[in-house]
């Protein structure tokens, strides 16, 4: 027999059709069900300033909407913004029961979609695989419950911790499998980020590479003391986005040539206070909601201590690189073993561990 949470799945796969294109908007997913269970209407969210996905499920339904329920991954809309609030096309067309995975952490929704529903004789009922909607939201939900991005801290670390074979040495510790499912991450994310350490070290591009983006990439450089060379690599690829660079405002006024350089060279500089927590809100600017913190030991280790990663993504390959190697989290101990993994899986000889740290929000 088909269920309510069968349905809530296939309007949460609608949702994450749509990964790394809706921001700053969130992904939403709806299908809707007549009362003797046949799907008449499903869509998604394509992207910020097109119809919402309860729209686009509704027009596919048609007159069939009447009397039929609507199950949508997120709090329908009750507020004018780039598009017209979602609450009134259900209740135009003539839906009888809504079931939704989560409410709107939109102040200007914020249960007030569901109250609108409510008092036009609409069933509304929460919570159907909430969690699974609001992991899959995290980035919309931390902008709008904390004010900045959703980071997401990954690393790739031997089997005796160390992240290289040793400080500043370039290293590739994973395979083909784990490699691949890197660059689908950085397809669905709104930005990646390294430390200047990193810069230096690698000198990599950051682009996606062996699968399609739809959108450009922002690249983040945090460098506190503007030690990133105009000749970085980095700066070739602008045609793949943005290069944002993080700095102090006293970096800037410590040597403006060289800040001059690096804005000649493509780099937005960005003069912060050097508070990773105050300083990662302007990327908000950039419609940057999740941020895929990628380097190096020192940034991430920063980043855990200025408690704004939300999610620890550590990819283990079976090899040893020895006392020399440069340590995960720069030596921190992030208490990895205390945190219930969201998601383990073995990607060929490598295993790929998720961990949702703010459970809470």
């Amino acid at each position: 027999m088909v269920t309510d949470a069968d349905y809530m799945r296939r309007a949460l796969f609608h949702a994450r059709r749509a990964a790394g294109v809706t921001t700053p908007n969130p992904l939403v997913g709806a299908v809707v069900v007549t009362p003797d269970g046949v799907v008449v209407g499903q869509g998604r969210h394509p992207r910020a300033g097109e119809p919402h996905a309860e729209v686009f499920a509704l027009d596919e339904a048609g007159d069939r909407a009447r009397g039929a329920t609507l199950y949508v991954t997120l709090e329908p809309c009750c507020h004018q913004g780039r598009t017209g609030p979602c609450t009134r096309r259900i209740i135009e067309a003539g839906i009888a029961r809504v079931v939704a995975a989560m409410t709107d952490p939109n102040p200007l929704v914020d249960g007030r979609g569901f109250a609108e529903l409510r008092a036009r004789g609409i069933a509304v009922e929460v919570g159907l695989l909430g969690d699974e909607a609001a992991r899959e939201n995290l980035g919309f939900v931390t902008v709008q419950t904390a004010g900045r991005p959703m980071v997401i801290a990954k690393a790739a670390s031997s089997l005796d911790g160390k992240t290289a074979a040793a400080p500043g040495v370039r290293t590739a510790i994973t395979a083909t499998a784990a490699n691949r499912r890197t660059q689908r991450l950085r397809a669905t994310v709104d930005a990646i980020g390294v430390g200047s350490g990193t810069v230096l070290a690698d000198d990599p591009v950051l682009t996606v590479r062996d699968c399609f983006r739809q959108r450009p990439l922002v690249r983040v450089v945090f460098d506190r003391r503007l030690r990133t060379p105009p000749a970085a690599r980095l700066f070739s690829t602008l045609a793949a986005g943005p290069v944002i660079m993080l700095t102090t405002a006293e970096a800037v006024e410590r040597d403006p040539e060289r800040a001059a350089a690096l804005g000649a060279a493509g780099a937005s500089l960005v003069p912060g206070t050097g508070d990773l927590r105050v300083d990662i809100r302007a990327l908000l600017a950039w419609d940057v909601s999740t941020l895929l913190l990628e380097g190096g030991g020192v940034m991430h280790a920063a980043a855990w201590q200025a408690g704004i990663v939300d999610r620890l993504i550590v990819i283990t390959a079976p090899t040893v690189l020895g006392v020399q190697g440069a340590r995960l989290f720069d030596g921190l101990p992030v208490p990895l073993a205390q945190i219930a993994p969201a998601r383990v899986e073995t990607l060929g000889p490598d295993v790929w561990m998720e961990l949702d740290v703010h459970r809470d929000r």
